[in-house]
């Protein structure tokens, strides 16, 4: 097997987990709740321990394979 195939499938793949982590990660709009909230909402248990959240993790990933897919574009371009 060629390396330029093995890229283009590491790439598929990784592109479709890049797709699926987005897909997955909420809305960043906080609607009528951002406007009305004082400055109470800014100090919850929630925005102290974001860090280890779920939505912490999904960016993170999102991040790496982000990268990991930038990696393999110029690869494969070097490669062709």
């Amino acid at each position: 097997m060629s390396l330029s195939i093995v890229l283009t499938v590491l790439q598929v793949i990784v592109s479709v987990i890049l797709i699926v982590v987005v897909l997955m990660q909420p809305g960043k709009t906080n609607g009528f709740q951002g406007i009305m909230s004082a400055g109470g909402a800014s100090t919850s248990f929630y925005s102290k321990n974001k860090s280890r959240t779920t939505e912490a993790r999904l960016v993170r990933i999102t991040i790496v394979c982000a990268v990991i897919f930038a990696a393999l574009s110029l690869a494969h371009n070097f490669v062709q």
